[in-house]
């Protein structure tokens, strides 16, 4: 068996924690991180998690950077979050069409809708796969060239539906996005771009030096990998194969939540929290809201359950478990709105002025648009962009 060797580690750990958060902002070094982004062994920020899930506000973030290092707005550090806009502009306006597909699929390929237990384990004996499915299930996050590395194998090579294995990566991601994840997968397959995204051993070579994978079904040029893309070969497993894991299980709402009910519950309620709005500090009146509908549909990692939890457990007095907000908060309760579904349907119940939009580096226009580079033109045309 072929020994799987893991990418150069970053810190990697996310404690729930606004310190931490705020530290990292301050340690941005904005050169190193566009030089070397790229790179596996590249500067990363390390802030996704705490931005995904609303421990800081992206609108502020970009602010905070671009006058700090008087950054462009497309370039860089600030690009990354202002794909994020973009995504959730889409998703703005798609709602749950961010689940199908926005262009055809590659003609008369057909895809399968469960992943081959080799790449669930870790075991398909490319290198470059293995090492991030490993990276993945152990830390809970993958640098962004694993993630198009990975979500391309798995379609491409191994003809697996892109919604099936976004699903499977959305659920270990600490940080993950339905509208970035989703749309990236899309983008991978060709299904929210003009064409497949490939890649084959020469660019993992370039980025990720250790995990190249010569010998194997990329190592190949990309004509090669177009038609095997066009084709209904699935190129399987390696001959040689390391030894396969244990893939760690996707959860609903930990058991010890499932109450239903939430003891402080009453008309003074003064904040709703969600997984997805977790800013603040402690404060009185705080009701912690998990929607079971979304979690039944969406599992999470208990890695990603834990950092949820800590943070939403710390500031609210109880934790809701229901598909509706009780009526008792209607008449006071504040929230957040999410975009997320079950629970965009449920906070829709507060009155319109106790919703907050939800944050976003860059405004949702009026109309959608189909890339990234067509929506920032439309800011710049109407003036919204920084300066």
């Amino acid at each position: 068996m072929d020994h799987v060797i893991d990418e150069p580690t970053h810190d990697f750990d996310f404690p729930p924690s606004v310190f931490t958060a705020l530290r990292r902002v301050l340690a941005v070094q904005p050169e190193a991180y566009a030089a070397r982004r790229n790179h596996l062994d590249g500067p990363v920020t390390g802030l996704s998690p705490y931005i995904t899930h609303g421990y800081l506000d992206d609108a502020a973030l970009y602010a905070f950077w671009h006058k700090r290092f008087d950054l462009p707005a497309h370039k860089g550090l600030l690009s990354q979050l202002a794909w994020r806009s973009f995504f959730h502009h889409v998703w703005f306006h798609l709602g749950d069409g961010i689940f199908d597909d926005q262009r055809p699929a590659l003609t008369g390929v057909r895809y399968r809708n469960a992943l081959p237990d080799d790449i669930l384990t870790a075991s398909t004996g490319v290198p470059v796969v293995d090492a991030s499915i490993r990276t993945l299930y152990r830390t809970g996050y993958l640098h962004n060239h694993q993630r198009m590395w990975l979500a391309s194998y798995v379609v491409h090579l191994r003809k697996v539906a892109w919604r099936t294995g976004a699903d499977w990566m959305y659920g270990h991601l600490v940080d993950c996005d339905l509208a970035s994840n989703h749309l990236s997968w899309q983008w991978v397959a060709g299904t929210f771009s003009t064409k497949p995204y490939l890649f084959n051993a020469d660019n993992v070579l370039r980025f990720a030096p250790a995990l190249a994978s010569p010998g194997t079904a990329i190592d190949t040029d990309y004509e090669a990998l177009a038609d095997m893309a066009a084709s209904n070969t699935d190129v399987g497993p390696e001959r040689q194969r390391p030894h396969p894991l244990e893939a760690p299980p996707l959860l609903a709402i930990p058991a010890e939540l499932v109450s239903g009910r939430a003891g402080g519950l009453d008309g003074n309620t003064a904040r709703v929290l969600h997984p997805w709005s977790l800013a603040g500090h402690r404060g009185n009146h705080t009701l912690g809201f998990l929607c079971p509908r979304f979690h039944a549909r969406f599992g999470w990692s208990a890695r990603r359950w834990h950092f949820v939890l800590t943070r939403l457990k710390a500031l609210c007095d109880d934790i809701i478990v229901s598909n509706r907000l009780p009526e008792a908060l209607h008449a006071n309760a504040q929230a957040v709105q999410t975009l997320n579904p079950g629970y965009r349907g449920a906070l829709a119940a507060l009155p319109g002025d106790h919703l907050s939009a939800p944050p976003s580096a860059l405004p949702v226009l009026d109309a959608p648009t189909r890339s990234c580079a067509q929506y920032m033109k439309r800011l710049g045309k109407l003036g919204l962009l920084p300066g």
